[in-house]
């Protein structure tokens, strides 16, 4: 398995999270390519509705793959601005383009210090290394 994006910040419950400090608070979340590759074959997802307010480390949906169902956790607080609904019709989207296409929802981020407690790249890559 190739290196987590550099760009990303990471939770252990293998979300990413992609935001430009310079550009606001939005922050674009999904799941890493070694869950999606733990996963196996994604058929479903399940999309929180635009205005839901989320917590950080609080389940927003779940992922469901010919392996298993699983929940899909919000990497900060804030209330979700967009859903990828791309993923309705293909969710195998986050399998072919985990750190692209296959972006699940889109947070307005209400503290920024959640942000910075998120791992970056190397940290994450440890951390799956670990993993077994």
């Amino acid at each position: 398995m190739k290196a987590a994006p550099r760009t990303l910040r990471y939770t252990q419950d293998h979300e990413w999270a992609s935001f430009d400090l310079n550009a606001g608070k939005t922050v674009r979340v999904g799941i890493t390519e070694y869950a999606e590759s733990q996963l196996g074959d994604i058929v479903y997802v399940d999309l929180p509705a635009v205005g839901t307010e989320l917590r950080q480390h609080e389940a927003f949906g779940t992922v469901e793959s010919v392996k298993s169902v699983s929940d899909l956790m919000s990497p900060v607080s804030g209330r979700v601005v967009a859903v990828n609904g791309a993923l309705v019709d293909s969710p195998d989207a986050i399998n072919k383009d985990a750190y692209g296409a296959g972006w699940i929802v889109e947070i307005d981020a209400s503290d920024s210090a959640e942000l910075d407690a998120l791992m970056n790249a190397d940290a994450y890559d440890t951390y799956v290394g670990g993993l077994g």
